[in-house]
């Protein structure tokens, strides 16, 4: 496919980062017009998404999920050349990499702070979302190997106290350390407080178009949203184009018919390419 989505590609210290730290920072990762063509899009979808709360993740923020399989301009990004390029160095030993998710997210204020307005235009004192308990991503999933990362792309101005993310640098290199979001005391701090002693993230100001890039073992969470108006942002989540199917039930593959010790070689897991 042709490279023309504006997305540059990642530096080798960009990339010695993020395998010291397990996350990194990639300022201007995508143009900041494009960003904000993509806000708009995304402020269209999010005004449609499910309202109800029903886990806990629903508290922490709202999302619109396989975003890319509907919406030609994400898709487009998620697999832009340049993304899996970066993907591909990012992950050590990897040859190539999958989308295994899309996402669109949006942390409204936190409740009882500020009045803001949500992207539908409605006034919603006293609502909005809490903070997001620090966890890894790997532990629910249902690949035989943890080469997997996130690239989390804002599509507003991020200010730290808007809710952007924090990790525990170093944490990817401890394992798979349990699922969190299950029930009340699970996040990874009460679990483990010996990540304490891991170096935290400094708070990050975001600007539109930038991103951060996290492992899927690195732990990371954040803050509520302080300011008087919604985080948005765009995910997609990149895996190891080797990776075989260990049938762990999960909602995104079960009843997809894959194969137990095989390969996602299944349209919902493009392998993304790195030429244009």
């Amino acid at each position: 496919m042709a490279d023309n989505t504006p997305v540059r590609d990642v530096t080798d210290g960009e990339v010695a980062f993020f395998r010291d730290n397990g996350w990194v920072r990639l300022p201007r990762l995508v143009d900041p017009d494009h960003a904000a063509l993509l806000r708009d899009r995304a402020l269209s979808r999010l005004r449609d998404r499910p309202r109800a709360v029903t886990s806990k993740v629903d508290r922490a923020f709202g999302q619109s999920r396989d975003i890319a399989e509907t919406d030609g301009r994400f898709r487009e990004l998620a697999l832009a050349p340049a993304l899996g390029r970066a993907a591909t160095r990012l992950l050590h030993g990897v040859a190539g990499v999958r989308v295994q998710v899309t996402n669109l997210l949006i942390k409204e204020p936190e409740r009882g702070s500020r009045t803001g307005e949500d992207p539908d235009g409605r006034d919603h004192a006293g609502g909005g979302h809490g903070a997001t308990e620090f966890h890894q991503d790997f532990p629910w999933m249902p690949m035989d190997r943890s080469a997997m990362l996130t690239v989390w792309l804002a599509l507003v101005d991020v200010p730290a106290d808007m809710g952007s993310l924090r990790f525990y640098g170093g944490s990817h290199r401890h394992g798979l350390l349990g699922r969190s979001f299950t029930r009340d005391g699970d996040d990874q701090l009460s679990q483990h407080p010996w990540l304490g002693e891991l170096d935290l993230s400094p708070p990050l100001d975001l600007a539109a178009g930038d991103a951060t890039a996290h492992h899927a073992l690195t732990v990371h969470g954040a803050a509520a949203n302080r300011r008087d108006s919604a985080r948005l942002s765009f995910t997609v989540t990149y895996f190891d184009a080797d990776a075989l199917y260990t049938g762990t039930p999960y909602g995104q593959t079960d009843g997809l018919g894959l194969t137990v010790n095989q390969p996602f070689d299944h349209p919902k897991f493009p392998v993304v390419p790195r030429e244009g």
